[in-house]
């Protein structure tokens, strides 16, 4: 569904440069979860942004669904958008205060599927609400009216809408209360499993990481340093780094081992 071709960024301030990514190459299989974890500024999000193109890499390639994305004129990069989704750490700043939760899915809706309105346009809105756990009825608030996990289930809603390939997930429970997060884990395993999604999960903590992936690759540096399957990675580490990111994180409660 999505390969990363030796994606290397830096980055240049004065006479200092920083290399975010260097020589990055990835594979995320159809209906998978990659879980790509690392500590704040190994170059996670910035990976992201790539994926997005949000930014331009120095070199390498983005490929999804077997479209060079990095080789497209910038002009053909929105329409080809629609393909890749991103739910944000922060769900409160990533939607609009100003937008009722209708608003904000039939928005996203009619991007994919601009011929929806009225009664096909409430109701699309209303089954994206409830896939992702929320009642119709609370269509006609704002963003505010809500928890921070209802606020990530609307961000989640909204990038499913246009019917993505795959969805880019940038930390988005590590600004949730512990219990809160393993409602959005499960609800992302489910979603995986009834709806066959392709997800790029993003995490500082390998315990979440574990949990929600299928596969995982370990970020340090700018670089993927290791990569396997989930339970091997994480019963049987082969480098320095990855065994400190176990040590270091405390295990999920059991609250999140149950769906």
């Amino acid at each position: 569904m999505l390969e990363l071709k030796n994606i290397r960024k830096t980055f240049h301030k004065g006479r200092e440069s920083v290399v975010a990514v260097d020589d990055v190459s990835l594979e995320i299989r159809q209906g998978e979860i990659l879980g790509l974890v690392g500590e704040s500024g190994c170059g996670k999000s910035t990976l992201s942004r790539i994926i997005m193109q949000l930014l331009l890499p120095d070199s390498g390639s983005v490929i999804l669904g077997g479209t060079d994305l990095t080789a497209l004129p910038r002009r053909e990069i929105r329409q080809h958008r629609l393909d890749f989704q991103m739910v944000f750490q922060d769900p409160y700043a990533s939607l609009n205060p100003r937008l009722t939760v209708f608003s904000t899915l039939a928005e996203a809706l009619q991007q994919r599927h601009p011929q929806l309105k009225a009664n096909a346009l409430r109701e699309r809105v209303a089954n994206l609400l409830e896939t992702t756990g929320l009642s119709p009825r609370l269509m006609q608030r704002y963003p505010h009216e809500f928890s921070g996990g209802q606020r990530q289930r609307i961000a989640i809603a909204r990038a499913l809408a246009p019917d993505p390939r795959i969805i880019i997930a940038d930390e988005p429970v590590s600004a949730l209360d512990v219990s809160i997060q393993s409602q959005i884990l499960n609800l992302l395993r489910r979603l995986q499993r009834d709806l066959g999604l392709t997800m790029l999960f993003i995490s500082h903590d390998l315990a979440v990481v574990r949990y929600l992936a299928d596969r995982i690759a370990v970020m340090h540096r700018g670089k993927i340093i290791e990569r396997g399957e989930a339970e091997e990675v994480f019963s049987q580490p082969q480098q320095a780094y990855t065994r400190q990111l176990l040590a270091a994180v405390p295990m999920l409660p059991a609250a999140a081992s149950q769906i």
